[in-house]
């Protein structure tokens, strides 16, 4: 299978960012009391936005291997960070320390299969992945709703 190229164009004035992504657009933004207009989300909500989206994918195309009744999930996702990093402080790095990864499984299966495919999607999302990669601590805790 040959590589695969993710492109995106964007054009930023002050904070506020437009991106296009295969003719969709995105809004990156800060609120208003950190310089921005507040027309979407930041870059850090962003990112764990892409989580989520990316962990459902991958979760619908492993649930089509496993023969899994995928009906839906809903994520909850929480980053930890230290802002002074990311303003410039010395010694502390600018990125997520730990992200938590809450997901509702919708679904007819057992308990153990939900755990199942929580672990074949995190092996393979390249959000998640990426993430770890970068030293952030994961911690993922799906469950059947």
């Amino acid at each position: 299978m040959a590589e695969k190229h993710e492109l995106v164009t964007a054009i930023s004035k002050g904070m506020n960012t437009k991106a296009e992504s295969e003719g969709h657009n995105v809004v990156i933004d800060e609120p208003a009391n950190m310089g921005g207009t507040d027309e979407g989300a930041n870059p850090l909500g962003t990112l764990l936005a892409s989580l989520a989206g990316c962990e459902n994918a991958i979760a619908n195309f492993v649930a089509k291997e496993m023969e899994f009744d995928l009906q839906g999930i809903d994520f909850e996702i929480d980053g930890e960070m230290d802002p002074r990093g990311m303003m410039g402080q010395e010694g502390i790095r600018p990125y997520f320390k730990k992200v938590s990864v809450h997901a509702k499984v919708h679904t007819s299966e057992t308990e153990e299969r939900v755990k199942e495919l929580q672990e074949k999607v995190d092996r393979r999302c390249p959000v998640f992945t990426t993430l770890e990669a970068a030293d952030v601590e994961m911690i993922p805790e799906w469950v059947k709703a």
